[in-house]
Protein backbone atom coordinates (compact mmCIF):
# COMPACT_ATOMS: atom_id res chain seq x y z
CA UNK A 1 0.00 0.00 0.00
CA UNK A 2 1.56 3.30 -0.94
CA UNK A 3 1.80 6.23 2.04
CA UNK A 4 -1.61 7.92 1.81
CA UNK A 5 -0.65 11.78 1.97
CA UNK A 6 -2.61 12.60 5.61
CA UNK A 7 -1.68 15.01 7.92
CA UNK A 8 -1.77 14.96 11.99
CA UNK A 9 -2.01 17.41 14.11
CA UNK A 10 0.72 19.65 14.86
CA UNK A 11 0.95 18.29 18.04
CA UNK A 12 1.06 14.48 16.73
CA UNK A 13 4.42 13.98 18.83
CA UNK A 14 3.80 13.41 22.93
CA UNK A 15 6.26 15.13 24.87
CA UNK A 16 8.48 12.70 26.62
CA UNK A 17 9.71 15.45 29.47
CA UNK A 18 12.96 17.16 29.82
CA UNK A 19 16.01 16.09 30.54
CA UNK A 20 15.34 15.52 34.75
CA UNK A 21 11.82 14.08 33.89
CA UNK A 22 13.53 11.35 31.21
CA UNK A 23 15.83 10.66 34.38
CA UNK A 24 13.02 10.29 37.17
CA UNK A 25 10.14 10.36 35.79
CA UNK A 26 7.00 12.47 36.12
CA UNK A 27 3.73 13.33 37.40
CA UNK A 28 2.05 10.79 34.62
CA UNK A 29 2.42 6.98 34.73
CA UNK A 30 4.37 4.73 33.18
CA UNK A 31 1.42 2.99 31.45
CA UNK A 32 -0.32 6.09 30.25
CA UNK A 33 2.90 7.28 28.87
CA UNK A 34 3.86 4.42 27.14
CA UNK A 35 0.41 4.08 25.39
CA UNK A 36 -0.07 7.53 24.36
CA UNK A 37 3.49 7.69 22.65
CA UNK A 38 3.06 4.14 21.28
CA UNK A 39 -0.34 5.02 19.16
CA UNK A 40 1.43 8.20 18.02
CA UNK A 41 3.21 8.29 14.07
CA UNK A 42 6.03 9.17 13.89
CA UNK A 43 6.17 13.01 13.70
CA UNK A 44 9.28 13.18 10.89
CA UNK A 45 6.78 10.87 8.46
CA UNK A 46 3.92 12.96 9.30
CA UNK A 47 6.44 16.31 9.25
CA UNK A 48 7.44 14.88 5.74
CA UNK A 49 4.16 14.44 4.24
CA UNK A 50 3.25 17.36 4.79
CA UNK A 51 5.94 19.42 3.46
CA UNK A 52 6.27 17.34 0.32
CA UNK A 53 2.69 18.54 -0.74
CA UNK A 54 3.02 22.26 0.69
CA UNK A 55 6.43 22.77 -0.73
CA UNK A 56 5.63 21.17 -4.28
CA UNK A 57 9.16 21.27 -5.59
CA UNK A 58 10.76 17.49 -5.31
CA UNK A 59 8.79 14.72 -6.46
CA UNK A 60 8.10 10.99 -6.32
CA UNK A 61 8.98 8.77 -9.44
CA UNK A 62 6.52 6.24 -9.16
CA UNK A 63 8.90 4.26 -11.91
CA UNK A 64 12.08 4.76 -10.22
CA UNK A 65 10.78 3.97 -6.76
CA UNK A 66 9.97 0.74 -8.19
CA UNK A 67 12.67 -0.57 -10.03
CA UNK A 68 14.71 0.61 -6.65
CA UNK A 69 13.21 -1.38 -4.50
CA UNK A 70 14.28 -4.03 -6.48
CA UNK A 71 17.64 -3.04 -7.08
CA UNK A 72 17.81 -2.41 -3.27
CA UNK A 73 16.32 -5.69 -2.15
CA UNK A 74 18.58 -7.44 -4.46
CA UNK A 75 21.53 -5.72 -3.14
CA UNK A 76 20.44 -6.60 0.31
CA UNK A 77 20.49 -9.79 -0.43
CA UNK A 78 23.25 -10.95 -2.28
CA UNK A 79 25.51 -8.57 0.01
CA UNK A 80 23.94 -9.89 2.94
CA UNK A 81 23.69 -6.75 4.48
CA UNK A 82 22.19 -6.61 7.68
CA UNK A 83 22.12 -4.63 11.18
CA UNK A 84 25.32 -6.14 12.03
CA UNK A 85 26.83 -4.67 9.20
CA UNK A 86 27.78 -1.66 11.08
CA UNK A 87 30.18 -3.59 12.98
CA UNK A 88 32.08 -4.18 9.69
CA UNK A 89 33.36 -0.51 9.28
CA UNK A 90 36.92 -0.31 10.00
CA UNK A 91 36.28 2.72 12.04
CA UNK A 92 33.68 1.53 14.45
CA UNK A 93 34.66 1.61 18.09
CA UNK A 94 33.14 -2.07 18.90
CA UNK A 95 31.30 -3.14 21.99
CA UNK A 96 32.72 -7.01 23.08
CA UNK A 97 30.49 -9.89 22.71
CA UNK A 98 28.22 -11.46 24.27
CA UNK A 99 26.93 -8.15 25.75
CA UNK A 100 27.49 -7.22 29.24
CA UNK A 101 25.84 -4.24 30.99
CA UNK A 102 29.49 -4.11 33.23
CA UNK A 103 31.98 -4.28 30.52
CA UNK A 104 33.96 -1.26 30.39
CA UNK A 105 33.79 -1.89 25.91
CA UNK A 106 29.31 -1.18 26.45
CA UNK A 107 30.05 2.25 28.43
CA UNK A 108 32.83 3.12 26.05
CA UNK A 109 30.94 2.67 22.49
CA UNK A 110 27.90 3.77 23.91
CA UNK A 111 29.67 7.04 24.93
CA UNK A 112 31.69 7.32 21.68
CA UNK A 113 28.37 6.19 19.65
CA UNK A 114 27.00 9.05 21.44
CA UNK A 115 29.90 11.91 20.75
CA UNK A 116 29.78 11.18 17.26
CA UNK A 117 26.18 11.97 17.01
CA UNK A 118 25.84 15.24 18.62
CA UNK A 119 28.66 16.15 15.99
CA UNK A 120 27.72 14.42 12.93
CA UNK A 121 26.94 17.67 10.55
CA UNK A 122 28.25 19.62 8.32
CA UNK A 123 31.12 18.17 6.20
CA UNK A 124 31.09 19.43 2.65
CA UNK A 125 33.81 21.22 1.29
CA UNK A 126 34.41 24.36 -0.32
CA UNK A 127 37.27 22.57 -2.11
CA UNK A 128 35.27 19.06 -2.42
CA UNK A 129 37.70 17.00 -5.46
CA UNK A 130 40.65 19.13 -4.73
CA UNK A 131 43.57 17.09 -1.93
CA UNK A 132 43.40 19.91 0.35
CA UNK A 133 40.24 19.82 1.25
CA UNK A 134 39.87 19.32 5.24
CA UNK A 135 40.38 15.84 5.96
CA UNK A 136 42.38 14.17 9.28
CA UNK A 137 44.96 11.48 8.84
CA UNK A 138 44.70 8.70 10.81
CA UNK A 139 45.11 4.60 10.92
CA UNK A 140 42.78 3.49 8.05
CA UNK A 141 41.09 1.21 10.92
CA UNK A 142 41.39 0.23 14.63
CA UNK A 143 44.63 -1.94 14.84
CA UNK A 144 45.58 -1.37 11.41
CA UNK A 145 49.36 0.17 10.66
CA UNK A 146 48.78 1.86 7.43
CA UNK A 147 47.33 5.20 7.78
CA UNK A 148 45.21 7.68 5.16
CA UNK A 149 43.88 10.92 5.26
CA UNK A 150 39.96 10.55 5.67
CA UNK A 151 37.38 13.24 4.65
CA UNK A 152 34.10 14.17 5.23
CA UNK A 153 31.94 12.46 7.94
CA UNK A 154 34.86 9.81 8.10
CA UNK A 155 36.92 12.71 8.84
CA UNK A 156 35.08 13.16 12.28
CA UNK A 157 35.53 9.97 13.57
CA UNK A 158 39.19 9.50 12.26
CA UNK A 159 39.55 12.60 14.80
CA UNK A 160 37.68 11.10 17.54
CA UNK A 161 39.30 7.87 16.90
CA UNK A 162 43.00 9.64 16.89
CA UNK A 163 42.35 10.91 19.96
CA UNK A 164 41.09 7.70 21.69
CA UNK A 165 44.77 6.96 20.78
CA UNK A 166 46.36 9.66 22.01
CA UNK A 167 44.96 9.44 25.44
CA UNK A 168 42.42 12.42 25.36
CA UNK A 169 39.19 11.15 26.72
CA UNK A 170 37.13 13.29 24.09
CA UNK A 171 34.70 10.73 24.78
CA UNK A 172 33.91 11.14 28.23
CA UNK A 173 31.05 13.33 29.25
CA UNK A 174 32.69 14.51 32.46
CA UNK A 175 35.39 16.05 30.36
CA UNK A 176 34.46 17.18 27.74
CA UNK A 177 31.46 19.15 29.25
CA UNK A 178 34.43 21.20 31.37
CA UNK A 179 35.79 23.46 30.00
CA UNK A 180 38.69 23.50 32.62
CA UNK A 181 39.95 19.59 32.00
CA UNK A 182 38.98 20.15 28.27
CA UNK A 183 40.17 23.75 26.81
CA UNK A 184 38.58 24.45 23.74
CA UNK A 185 42.39 24.49 22.22
CA UNK A 186 42.37 20.91 22.59
CA UNK A 187 38.93 20.38 20.87
CA UNK A 188 40.56 22.23 18.36
CA UNK A 189 43.79 19.95 18.17
CA UNK A 190 41.69 16.78 18.20
CA UNK A 191 40.12 17.96 14.92
CA UNK A 192 43.40 19.40 13.18
CA UNK A 193 43.70 18.50 10.11
CA UNK A 194 45.88 17.22 7.63
CA UNK A 195 49.35 18.93 6.53
CA UNK A 196 48.45 19.53 2.75
CA UNK A 197 45.08 20.86 3.88
CA UNK A 198 43.76 24.15 3.73
CA UNK A 199 40.47 24.34 5.27
CA UNK A 200 39.50 23.53 9.34
CA UNK A 201 36.46 21.62 10.61
CA UNK A 202 33.64 23.76 9.66
CA UNK A 203 31.78 25.30 12.54
CA UNK A 204 34.17 24.37 15.20
CA UNK A 205 32.38 26.92 17.70
CA UNK A 206 29.38 25.27 17.36
CA UNK A 207 30.57 21.35 17.52
CA UNK A 208 32.29 22.87 20.99
CA UNK A 209 29.56 24.40 22.60
CA UNK A 210 27.21 20.98 21.60
CA UNK A 211 29.64 18.90 23.43
CA UNK A 212 29.82 21.54 26.92
CA UNK A 213 26.06 21.33 27.22
CA UNK A 214 25.57 17.77 25.91
CA UNK A 215 27.91 16.89 28.61
CA UNK A 216 26.68 18.91 31.26
CA UNK A 217 23.00 17.41 30.96
CA UNK A 218 24.80 13.96 30.78
CA UNK A 219 26.21 14.51 34.08
CA UNK A 220 23.60 16.51 35.60
CA UNK A 221 20.75 14.09 35.51
CA UNK A 222 22.40 10.71 33.73
CA UNK A 223 25.30 9.52 36.01
CA UNK A 224 27.54 10.62 33.53
CA UNK A 225 27.66 8.49 30.47
CA UNK A 226 24.74 7.71 27.62
CA UNK A 227 24.93 4.26 28.93
CA UNK A 228 23.11 5.95 31.94
CA UNK A 229 21.04 7.74 29.46
CA UNK A 230 20.15 4.16 28.05
CA UNK A 231 19.00 2.45 31.46
CA UNK A 232 17.01 5.66 32.33
CA UNK A 233 15.15 4.80 29.10
CA UNK A 234 15.07 0.98 30.12
CA UNK A 235 13.66 1.95 33.19
CA UNK A 236 10.89 4.01 31.86
CA UNK A 237 9.60 1.95 29.67
CA UNK A 238 10.24 -1.78 32.11
CA UNK A 239 12.15 -2.74 29.00
CA UNK A 240 9.51 -2.14 26.54
CA UNK A 241 10.56 1.34 25.00
CA UNK A 242 10.96 1.61 21.54
CA UNK A 243 13.48 3.25 19.04
CA UNK A 244 11.16 5.98 18.40
CA UNK A 245 10.14 6.43 21.70
CA UNK A 246 14.50 6.45 22.67
CA UNK A 247 14.30 9.46 19.49
CA UNK A 248 11.46 11.22 21.85
CA UNK A 249 13.87 11.23 24.65
CA UNK A 250 16.56 12.05 23.01
CA UNK A 251 15.11 15.06 21.75
CA UNK A 252 13.25 15.86 24.82
CA UNK A 253 16.34 15.89 26.58
CA UNK A 254 18.96 17.36 24.40
CA UNK A 255 18.28 20.66 22.40
CA UNK A 256 20.67 20.41 20.16
CA UNK A 257 19.19 17.42 18.26
CA UNK A 258 15.87 19.13 18.04
CA UNK A 259 15.84 19.21 14.80
CA UNK A 260 12.93 21.39 13.47
CA UNK A 261 11.99 23.97 11.21
CA UNK A 262 8.66 26.02 10.89
CA UNK A 263 6.77 25.83 7.78
CA UNK A 264 3.42 27.87 7.02
CA UNK A 265 3.19 27.77 10.70
CA UNK A 266 3.28 24.55 11.28
CA UNK A 267 6.23 22.62 13.39
CA UNK A 268 8.14 20.41 10.94
CA UNK A 269 10.20 17.50 12.76
CA UNK A 270 13.42 16.03 10.94
CA UNK A 271 14.87 14.40 13.71
CA UNK A 272 18.18 13.29 11.53
CA UNK A 273 20.97 13.09 14.03
CA UNK A 274 18.57 11.84 16.99
CA UNK A 275 16.91 9.15 14.68
CA UNK A 276 20.62 8.04 13.61
CA UNK A 277 21.98 8.16 17.42
CA UNK A 278 19.52 5.92 18.33
CA UNK A 279 19.95 3.78 14.99
CA UNK A 280 23.40 3.48 15.35
CA UNK A 281 23.01 2.66 19.39
CA UNK A 282 20.28 -0.41 17.84
CA UNK A 283 22.80 -1.38 15.16
CA UNK A 284 25.97 -1.51 17.38
CA UNK A 285 24.44 -3.57 19.88
CA UNK A 286 22.41 -6.01 17.46
CA UNK A 287 22.37 -9.28 18.63
CA UNK A 288 24.45 -12.28 16.72
CA UNK A 289 21.68 -14.64 17.25
CA UNK A 290 17.60 -14.63 17.61
CA UNK A 291 18.23 -13.10 21.26
CA UNK A 292 16.56 -10.25 22.01
CA UNK A 293 18.15 -6.90 22.11
CA UNK A 294 20.11 -5.64 24.96
CA UNK A 295 18.64 -2.15 24.87
CA UNK A 296 15.33 -2.79 23.46
CA UNK A 297 14.56 -6.26 24.95
CA UNK A 298 10.80 -5.84 24.27
CA UNK A 299 10.91 -4.99 20.46
CA UNK A 300 12.85 -2.04 19.04
CA UNK A 301 10.07 -1.35 16.35
CA UNK A 302 12.65 -0.48 14.43
CA UNK A 303 10.83 0.08 11.23
CA UNK A 304 8.53 3.32 13.06
CA UNK A 305 12.13 5.25 12.57
CA UNK A 306 12.27 7.36 9.25
CA UNK A 307 15.69 7.44 6.87
CA UNK A 308 17.87 10.60 8.64
CA UNK A 309 17.86 13.50 6.16
CA UNK A 310 21.09 14.89 5.49
CA UNK A 311 22.47 15.78 1.68
CA UNK A 312 24.20 12.92 0.83
CA UNK A 313 21.34 9.83 0.93
CA UNK A 314 19.08 12.77 -1.31
CA UNK A 315 21.97 12.72 -3.45
CA UNK A 316 22.21 9.07 -4.15
CA UNK A 317 18.00 9.05 -4.55
CA UNK A 318 18.31 11.22 -7.09
CA UNK A 319 20.50 9.46 -9.18
CA UNK A 320 18.64 6.50 -8.73
CA UNK A 321 15.40 7.87 -9.85
CA UNK A 322 13.74 7.44 -6.92
CA UNK A 323 13.91 11.61 -6.73
CA UNK A 324 12.81 14.04 -9.64
CA UNK A 325 14.19 17.56 -9.44
CA UNK A 326 12.92 20.67 -11.26
CA UNK A 327 15.43 21.97 -14.02
CA UNK A 328 15.92 25.21 -11.89
CA UNK A 329 16.97 23.32 -8.51
CA UNK A 330 19.24 21.11 -11.25
CA UNK A 331 20.86 24.21 -12.07
CA UNK A 332 21.56 25.58 -8.53
CA UNK A 333 23.40 22.12 -7.61
CA UNK A 334 25.53 22.28 -10.38
CA UNK A 335 26.42 25.61 -9.62
CA UNK A 336 26.94 24.74 -5.96
CA UNK A 337 24.22 27.68 -5.24
CA UNK A 338 24.06 27.88 -0.99
CA UNK A 339 20.86 26.45 0.33
CA UNK A 340 19.58 28.68 3.79
CA UNK A 341 18.36 26.26 6.34
CA UNK A 342 15.08 25.93 6.12
CA UNK A 343 14.36 27.59 2.53
CA UNK A 344 11.83 26.37 0.23
CA UNK A 345 13.83 23.99 -1.64
CA UNK A 346 15.86 22.63 1.56
CA UNK A 347 12.88 21.35 3.11
CA UNK A 348 11.64 19.66 0.17
CA UNK A 349 14.87 17.86 -0.33
CA UNK A 350 14.85 16.63 3.11
CA UNK A 351 11.11 15.63 3.23
CA UNK A 352 10.78 14.12 -0.25
CA UNK A 353 14.08 12.06 0.61
CA UNK A 354 11.89 10.74 3.51
CA UNK A 355 8.61 9.57 2.11
CA UNK A 356 10.66 8.23 -0.60
CA UNK A 357 12.49 5.83 1.37
CA UNK A 358 9.39 4.85 3.03
CA UNK A 359 7.77 4.63 -0.35
CA UNK A 360 10.53 1.77 -1.08
CA UNK A 361 10.45 0.41 1.84
CA UNK A 362 6.49 -0.88 1.40
CA UNK A 363 7.52 -1.92 -2.24
CA UNK A 364 10.48 -4.13 -0.42
CA UNK A 365 7.79 -5.70 1.71
CA UNK A 366 5.49 -6.40 -1.35
CA UNK A 367 8.66 -8.00 -3.03
CA UNK A 368 9.35 -10.35 -0.15
CA UNK A 369 5.45 -11.93 -0.31
CA UNK A 370 6.68 -12.92 -3.68
CA UNK A 371 7.55 -16.70 -3.52
CA UNK A 372 10.66 -16.74 -5.78
CA UNK A 373 11.72 -13.68 -3.39
CA UNK A 374 11.18 -15.54 0.19
CA UNK A 375 14.17 -16.86 2.30
CA UNK A 376 16.52 -14.40 2.38
CA UNK A 377 18.69 -13.86 5.45
CA UNK A 378 18.37 -10.73 6.77
CA UNK A 379 14.38 -11.24 5.76
CA UNK A 380 13.02 -9.73 8.95
CA UNK A 381 15.21 -6.69 8.87
CA UNK A 382 14.39 -4.43 6.14
CA UNK A 383 13.10 -0.84 7.87
CA UNK A 384 13.81 2.57 6.18
CA UNK A 385 16.90 2.77 8.76
CA UNK A 386 18.56 -0.30 7.02
CA UNK A 387 18.02 1.06 3.40
CA UNK A 388 19.48 4.76 4.57
CA UNK A 389 22.40 2.85 5.84
CA UNK A 390 23.07 0.75 2.62
CA UNK A 391 22.34 4.10 0.26
CA UNK A 392 24.92 5.91 2.42
CA UNK A 393 27.12 3.36 2.20
CA UNK A 394 26.67 3.02 -1.45
CA UNK A 395 26.85 6.56 -2.00
CA UNK A 396 30.30 6.77 -0.47
CA UNK A 397 31.62 3.99 -2.47
CA UNK A 398 30.40 5.39 -5.71
CA UNK A 399 32.27 8.54 -5.05
CA UNK A 400 35.22 6.51 -4.36
CA UNK A 401 34.88 4.89 -7.38
CA UNK A 402 34.34 1.62 -5.51
CA UNK A 403 31.09 0.88 -7.18
CA UNK A 404 28.91 1.88 -9.87
CA UNK A 405 24.95 1.02 -10.45
CA UNK A 406 24.18 -0.56 -13.54
CA UNK A 407 20.84 -2.60 -12.87
CA UNK A 408 18.83 0.15 -13.83
CA UNK A 409 18.15 2.97 -15.01
CA UNK A 410 19.83 6.16 -13.42
CA UNK A 411 20.36 9.90 -13.59
CA UNK A 412 23.58 11.92 -14.02
CA UNK A 413 24.86 12.31 -10.29
CA UNK A 414 24.62 16.04 -8.98
CA UNK A 415 26.37 17.52 -6.48
CA UNK A 416 24.80 17.70 -2.98
CA UNK A 417 22.86 20.49 -1.46
CA UNK A 418 24.60 22.70 0.42
CA UNK A 419 23.21 23.67 3.53
CA UNK A 420 25.49 25.15 6.63
CA UNK A 421 23.82 23.91 9.80
CA UNK A 422 24.23 21.82 12.91
CA UNK A 423 21.55 19.69 11.83
CA UNK A 424 22.86 17.47 9.20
Amino acid sequence: MAIELIETTPNARQSTGNARDAAHGTGKSRKDETRSESSSPNPVLQSAIHALKKTDTVRLNEQGIHAAAQFIYTRLQTEAYTPRTWRTHPLHLLPREPYSPGDPSTRACLDWIFVISSLNFSFWSEREGHPDRYGVEWRTGWGCEERKVHTGYWALVAAIDRAIEEGIPITDPEFYSSSTDCPDELIKHVFRPAAQCSETIPLLGERIAILRENGRILCEHFGGSFQGFCDAFLRRYSGRGTALQLAHMVVDAFSSFRDETILDGRKLCFWKRAQILVAETWAAFFPPDASSHPLFPGDAAISELTMFADYRVPQILHHLRILDYPPVLVKKLRNHEPFPPSCKEEISIRAASIVAVERVRQDILRLKEQPRLRGGKNEDEVSSVLIDFYLWDLAKKIEDGEDAVNEIDTNEPLPIHRTRGIWY
